[in-house]
């Protein structure tokens, strides 16, 4: 097979980004690399008014039809809400769209190259997937990020609440740590499902998100830890940003923490890893804690090119006992794609 970036070398038709931001400027950098010409940027209603995006005017897509007719449109920022999937869904009933993938952190694009050279890093994390399911996110997961086609993340979505309540089957009383705890949101939902809930330690390394966090849980009981949670107890380089843009790419330092660190007092029966690139080391990092405690985790496998076989490699290493699942919830491109690990 080729890859989208092997096909749009050969694309006669007009190609144009929809949407602006670091998305986009991650695939014009890849397409002036490969020498893919774009010939346009349109932005969605609201998002256009009168400004430019790396030298070209932003057009909405109206516009666009007018300047090119029929061209190509390569989706270049993420969203989950509904209104704006469907929007891409219209445009995609007149014009031939694509979603590139590349990563949220690191330089490495998941392309057939990447495949090929990780092809037995790959299979060995397939291999080790406990459900149906699981192994058809990841396959229908790894063709997009190969095809661009987003009709292959449509296939295997589900909604979130499923694969909380089937898989990780939350209990009152279970101690909860939330790491990338960002505004509070995944500590009020553990709340909600749980009712009562036991210790509660999130941690958040943007000082902005961390207020947020601080504020939006006032009256819950928990252990809120102002660090990025790393392989060591240190600082390490991270790129501020005060929203979900926040990573560990950047010249910004912070204090790190480790899982082992923050479990010396307290067994942990449920982990959450959203940590913006960091997710391999804040495994590592919890070596003795997966180990001893076994708890439920729930890792984000969407920011590093190698998060798909990398986690569920490492996690293995450490504890085979393991099930390990994988889901996508709704959401373009292919964020929003966990691994889940439970001892049955």
């Amino acid at each position: 097979m080729t890859d989208i970036w092997t096909k749009l070398k050969t694309e006669e038709k007009p190609i144009l980004l929809y949407g602006t931001g670091n998305g986009a400027d991650k695939i014009l950098d890849e397409c002036n690399r490969l020498g893919i010409k774009i010939n346009g940027v349109f932005a969605s209603s609201g998002f256009v008014r009168e400004r430019y995006f790396r030298g070209f005017k932003v057009m909405s897509f109206d516009g666009a039809k007018e300047v090119f007719g029929d061209f190509i449109v390569l989706l270049s920022f993420g969203s989950d809400r509904p209104e704006v999937i469907e929007n891409v869904k219209s445009i995609m009933k007149t014009h031939t769209l694509f979603a590139p993938e590349v990563p949220v952190c690191g330089n490495e694009i998941f392309n057939l190259e990447f495949a090929r050279k990780h092809a037995d890093e790959l299979f060995r994390a397939y291999s080790l997937l406990s459900d149906e399911r699981s192994r058809s996110v990841f396959e229908q997961t790894v063709l997009y990020k190969l095809d661009g086609n987003i009709e292959h993340l449509f296939a295997c979505e589900i909604p979130k609440d499923e694969a909380v309540e089937d898989i990780l089957k939350l209990k009152a009383g279970d101690n909860f740590l939330d790491l990338g705890g960002y505004n509070g949101d995944t500590v009020l939902d553990f709340v909600r499902r749980v009712g009562t809930p036991g210790h509660i330690t999130a941690v958040e390394p943007d000082p902005k998100n961390f207020s947020k966090l601080l504020r939006n849980t006032e009256g819950i009981d928990i252990e809120a830890i102002n660090a990025a949670v790393s392989d060591s107890c240190d600082t390490i380089p991270f790129s501020l940003k005060a929203s979900r843009g926040s990573s560990a790419d950047g010249n910004d330092l912070i204090r790190s923490v480790t899982i082992d660190s923050l479990s010396e007092n307290t067994k942990f029966d449920y982990i959450k890893f959203d940590v913006e690139g960091k997710e391999l080391d804040a495994i590592i990092g919890g070596e003795k804690t997966i180990k001893r405690d076994k708890p439920k985790m729930l890792i984000s496998a969407y920011h590093k090119s190698n998060d798909y076989f990398s986690i569920p490699l490492k996690v293995h290493e450490f504890s085979p006992e393991y099930k390990i699942y994988m889901r996508h919830y709704p959401y373009l491109p292919a964020w929003e794609t966990n691994f889940y690990f439970v001892i049955e």
